[in-house]
Parts: C-alpha cells; structure tokens; sequence
C-alpha cells in the first residue's frame, strides 16, 4: 500500500484511529466527557472510532463501554489485536532469536525488561521502577518470574525501561540499527522502548483496519504524541499530533491540536474531522 496524499480537512473520513495514552486520555489516565462526545459526534456523521496502543488489550478494556467501541481493539502496537469480545483477529509474535537478542542488548544498556506474552505482562521485580504505576493504568497485575531471560516463545512484545531520557532515545536508535527489519522498535513513552514484530507498528494498524474495514486508508484518521506514532501518520489521509508532542511528531502530522491536558483530542476531531467552530 503506497502512502496516502495528505489533506487538510476530514472531507470523506470513514474512521478515525487514535493512540491511548497522552491523546485519547489525559496524563492521568482520565478519559474526559468531552473526548466521549467528541467520539459519540463522529458515530453521530457515520465515522467508525478505533484505538491502538503499546498497552496490551486487556489494558483497554475499561474504554470500551464508555466509547461503544466496535472495532478491532489494537494491542502492542498491532501485535495482538482484538474483537471487542477479545476473541484474538491477529497475533504477531518475536521470533525466539530476537527476544534473545533484545533483552541481552536490554541488559547491557541496564534498563529493566519487560516480557508480553498474549494478554500475560512479566516482569522480575514488581517493586521496579514504573511497574506500579502501570497496574493502575493497566488495571491488572503482573506476573514475576526470574527465569524472565529464558521465555522466548510466544512473545508479542519486550519493553525496556528508565527514566534516563537520553539513554533511553539512545537505545532505541541501536535496538533500530541491531535488530533490522526482523523487528520494530520505538519509543512509545520517553520511558519505554517497546519492540515488537515487524509488521506490528502502528502504520500495520492502519493498514489492518483498512482491509478488515475496507476503508481506504487516505480516508483514515490518526491522533497521536509519540514516536512510535509517525508510522501511522504516514500511511493515513490525516493526521493530528498533540500539543505536548516532540517537534518531530508534530513535523509529520497534518495538523496540531492542544496539549491532551487541554482536550487535544476532543479539539483535534471537533476541529479537524468534524469541521466544527471552536
């Protein structure tokens, strides 16, 4: 599928597909009443709303209700996406040399590692750093195991994690340049370097939705703040960055709405899809 011409208004958008956290919610994880009308007004024209996320899919269960979502539900970036009944649609795994090769290279940048495996998050330690914090978006627990070195089958994502910003954009270039095309690589938060199988970035999300729906996909939608985002601008017909986005997400999107503590989202589609006044 060769890239879509961007445009510059939501004429003839079909569905509209946005990132989780840092757009859709609020850094606190709050899904706002204005981001629910924002949705229910694009159901209201007969544009179809659907979310994608480094968060596994059960992590986005709790959205679901409030947004009457009927779409595939679009986990670890598209390696593991989902009915809304979570019967799976598509599971894309790490090949068992490439989990071997990530966490050793993990390992030696001396980041913690986390393991995916289906809906099944591991970690070694639940009292590393971040690990608390995502209980409480997740809303489930994981699992803890120290043999974590040695599960390479099945794996549908590896995140790596530190707060050392610099290390962290460091890692994910070398994890880019050391594991090729037999994988993706990206940040999904300054914090969080999630590799997943090639074909599982969020520009295959696109493309996903586009044949499942049969949607074109210059008659997509993307809202996203990360760089593991910029996929997905570039193979939708508009995209829309948030405020609080780095300059080189911001540089590929179509358009920039508010910060998602200023109900970016909700202005972006109002804005930018629905052609609303503000």
């Amino acid at each position: 599928m060769t890239a879509p011409a961007k445009q510059r208004d939501g004429t003839g958008i079909r569905l509209v597909l946005a990132d989780v956290d840092g757009t859709l919610v609020t850094r606190e994880k709050v899904l706002t009443e204005r981001a629910i009308r924002a949705v229910r007004s694009l159901r209201g024209r007969g544009i179809r709303f659907a979310i994608t996320s480094g968060r596994p899919p059960k992590g986005m269960e709790m959205l679901i209700g409030p947004l009457e979502i009927d779409t595939p539900i679009a986990g670890f970036n598209g390696g593991l996406m989902v009915n809304p009944d979570f019967s799976v649609v598509q599971s894309l795994t790490l090949s068992p040399d490439c989990v071997k090769k990530t966490t050793a290279l993990m390992h030696r940048a001396g980041v913690d590692v986390w393991i995916y495996r289906g809906n099944e998050w591991i970690v070694p330690d639940i009292s590393h750093p971040h690990v608390a914090r995502e209980r409480w978006t997740v809303k489930f627990d994981p699992v803890v195991r120290d043999d974590i070195d040695s599960l390479t089958d099945g794996v549908v994502k590896i995140t790596g994690v530190s707060d050392d910003a610099d290390l962290m954009k460091n890692l994910e270039a070398e994890a880019q340049k050391t594991l090729g095309k037999n994988a993706s690589a990206a940040l999904s938060q300054p914090y969080y370097l999630d590799v997943t199988h090639p074909d599982a970035n969020k520009g295959g999300v696109v493309r996903t939705l586009s044949r499942l729906l049969d949607i074109p996909a210059d008659q997509i939608a993307t809202l996203g703040d990360q760089p593991n985002d910029i996929s997905m601008f570039r193979v939708s017909g508009l995209s829309i960055a948030m405020g609080q986005a780095g300059e080189a997400v911001r540089a590929q999107a179509s358009h920039v709405s508010d910060s998602c503590e200023d109900e970016g989202f909700a202005k972006g589609i109002e804005r930018y899809v629905l052609g609303e006044d503000q």
